[in-house]
Order: C-alpha cells, then structure tokens, then sequence
C-alpha cells in the first residue's frame, strides 16, 4: 500500500507539475553556470576561483572571500562599476559597469548560489513614486540619524580616515541606495532588516529622492557642504570686502593729508 501511494503521488505530480518545475530548474543552472564562466574569467583573478579570496601572492589579501554576500552585495558592486576593480585601493570608486544586466544577473546568481545572503531586492521594496510628506518626513529623522556623520545632512558625501571617502548619494538608484543599506559595502555599517526595518530604507530613499528636487530656499546652496563651504564663502568675499574697504579708507585719508598739506 505504501509503494502504491508513492507511485500514485509521484505519478501525478509527474503528470501535472513537471513542465513548469524542469523549466525553471532549468533556466536557473543555466543563469548560475553563465555566471560561474562570468566570475572565472573577471573575478577569480582576486577573489579565487571558487571565491574563497585571494592573495597578491605576498601573503596579502587581495579579495575578500564572496561566499555567503548574497546576490544583492554583487547586484551593488558591480551595477555601480566599483567592481571589477582595476586595482585594490582605500576606496573603490564609482564608474560605468562593465557588465551588462544579465550578466550581473548571472554574476549574482552564481555567487548567490555559493552560500545563503541577502538577495536582490524586489521592485516594491525600493518604489517610492507614491511616498508621502510623512514618510519623507520620517526618512529624513531616520537619515539624520544614522548617515549624516558620514554622508552629510543633504547627502553629498564626506571624507573619511586613511584616504577613504562617503560618496554622494545624489543620482544613486533607488535599488543601489537599498543594497548599500541591506550589504554594508566597503567601509559602511550594515543596515540588516533588524536594524532598519524595509520600510525604514524605503522613508530614507523617499527623503534622498526629495533632496535631488529640493531647491535652495536661502539663495545659492553652496554646494550643501555645510559650515565649510559658509566658511570659505564668509572668508573670501566677507573678509575680502572688509580688507578693500579698509585700503580704500586708508587711500582715501592719504590723498586728504596730501591736498591738506598744500
């Protein structure tokens, strides 16, 4: 009786299931296997070929090990360009990816496939097109919080110990800041959902977004750098005037002595 339920419930599902099952099973090796070719030839060089890490052959890391970084970390770092890396510095910056979408796919697929990590997060988690004033509102509390120390009030970015720098987040995508947030890249704490929950990061992006339409109610911005560029500024015209006005005074009382004195 048993092995005839077993051959029932196998044959039925062999019956109805199969089709959809294989296919996706299917597309899915495929994706991981086109990703694992991917890795191989632009990766492994610094990250192993198994991405376990590598060393420069001096005994120094050259690439961290990627096994359990999830889809999302590599969805970040190579849809930003930081990776691949021409070479290991302080601080990996921002340029034109080299790889297309579905390669990045694939690349994400294959690393993901290593060891459970954060996976790339869905459409939904990041939309803000319908974020209110109050949750802007509260993104910007929760920004103010947690990222101005690096990142600056307005987002512009900072500099950091040992040649290392908080970029802007101005013109990031909405899916970018959200996996900077979820993976902790480079230098940056991570935000797991225990910490911000998804509803925090998406108030927090909303707040971000604002900022790139938000114009300066006091005139020139500046540069929203804060009370360094005000600095500068109050310096250079400020004082500047101040010290024409004093020589104009000063000139001015020495051709009056002069007619005087004729």
């Amino acid at each position: 009786m048993l092995l005839f339920g077993l051959l029932a419930v196998g044959s039925a599902y062999a019956a109805f299931a199969p089709d959809n099952a294989v296919a996706d099973n299917s597309a899915q090796s495929q994706q991981i296997e086109e990703g694992k070719k991917l890795f191989a030839v632009g990766c492994a060089s610094c990250h192993g070929l198994n991405a376990e890490g590598g060393n420069n052959g001096e005994g120094k890391m050259a690439g961290p090990s990627l096994i359990g970084v999830g889809a999302a970390a590599v969805d970040f770092q190579v849809g930003t360009g930081r990776m691949p890396a021409m070479q290991p510095n302080a601080q990996i910056p921002q340029k034109p990816p080299v790889y297309t979408p579905a390669e990045i796919e694939a690349l994400a697929a294959y690393v993901a496939s290593l060891a459970p990590g954060p996976a790339v997060p869905a459409q939904e988690s990041y939309d803000v097109s319908k974020a209110t004033d109050e949750q802007v509102t509260r993104g910007g509390e929760l920004f103010r919080t947690n990222c101005t120390a690096c990142h600056n009030f307005a987002g512009k970015g900072g500099a950091l110990p040992n040649g290392r720098y908080a970029p802007a987040l101005m013109g990031v995508s909405e899916q970018h800041i959200y996996e900077a947030m979820l993976t902790g890249p480079q230098q940056m704490p991570v935000f797991s959902d225990q910490v911000l929950q998804p509803e925090d990061k998406r108030d927090i992006i909303a707040y971000l977004k604002t900022l790139e339409t938000q114009k300066d109610p006091g005139g020139f911005g500046l540069g929203r750098l804060g009370p360094v560029s005000e600095g500068l500024w109050g310096w250079l015209v400020g004082i500047g005037l101040l010290v024409c006005v004093a020589v104009w005074i000063g000139a001015k009382g020495v051709r009056a002595k002069g007619v005087d004195a004729e």
